[in-house]
């Protein structure tokens, strides 16, 4: 059975499509199947794995809609497969905002995702998902289907008080909706160990969360902030970059904490 993840944090520009599509790479290079579902209408983490959403016949939309499976939805990457990290992607564009609309009326709203995620789940070793910045009806969708929660997130104060939000939206959803989602850990992303704040951030986190905190940390890296432009996640894009190694690392660990779950 596929562990399923939701890359999820209220707060937006904190890195949570350039974690997903990097994480995604990650575990592929190490060996997993993997499954990355755009919950996002812009759909940037499906740009930024090397599949055009303008050219996509079906997406997320029509899955939540119940008009096409995951199975025959699902897309390659070409890119991908060149850089030897490929893995499946459920992609999204405009349509889904529609599809926010549409949900409101239609019973199981909430549970449309996690059923379909079902029928392949014994496919795939992980599934991500991106969640966009608000809590709609998709995000509410990712986290009823998901096991638990990644939180990639920046070493300054305001991510701090976005951080208290989000726990108490998964409170929510654990007490109401789905028992089984936890927070799996807090990413520290676009790190900079020169500026004082950012390491005082840092250590208040472990203070508090303890080994909820990931020991990966990713540098903040020019080669992972170019990557998507070229359509390819960092780890595909500049394999020696020490953003695509630190993904890569992190990718490992995920593998070696999901074992012990």
């Amino acid at each position: 059975m596929a562990k399923i993840f939701c890359v999820a944090n209220q707060k937006g520009g904190v890195g949570k499509t350039t974690t997903t599509v990097n994480l995604a790479a990650g575990l592929a290079k190490v060996g997993q199947r993997v499954l990355m579902v755009d919950l996002d209408p812009q759909g940037n983490a499906t740009m930024g794995s090397g599949v055009d959403k303008r050219q996509l016949k079906l997406t997320l939309y029509d899955v939540l809609l119940e008009s096409a499976t995951i199975a025959e939805a699902r897309v390659k990457s070409d890119k991908l497969i060149e850089g030897g990290c490929s893995y499946d992607i459920l992609g999204a564009n405009r349509e889904l905002a529609g599809a926010e609309v549409e949900l409101v009326d239609v019973e199981r709203r909430e549970r449309r995702l996690k059923e379909a995620l079902a029928k392949v789940s014994d496919e795939y070793d992980f599934v991500l998902i991106d969640c966009p910045p608000s809590l709609s009806m998709l995000t509410l969708n990712g986290l009823c289907s998901a096991h638990g929660v990644i939180v990639p997130m920046q070493c300054e104060y305001f991510a701090l008080e976005g951080l208290t939000d989000l726990v108490n939206t998964i409170k929510q959803v654990h007490a109401n909706l789905n028992p089984d989602l936890q927070i799996i850990g807090l990413l520290r992303v676009m790190f900079d160990p020169r500026i004082t704040l950012q390491a005082q951030v840092s250590d208040q986190l472990k203070a508090h969360f303890g080994d909820k905190v990931f020991d990966a940390v990713i540098p903040r890296n020019v080669r992972l902030a170019e990557a998507p432009s070229y359509g390819v996640p960092g780890v595909v894009f500049d394999p020696a970059s020490k953003g695509a190694q630190s993904f890569v690392s992190f990718a490992q660990e995920m593998v070696d904490r999901i074992q012990k779950m």
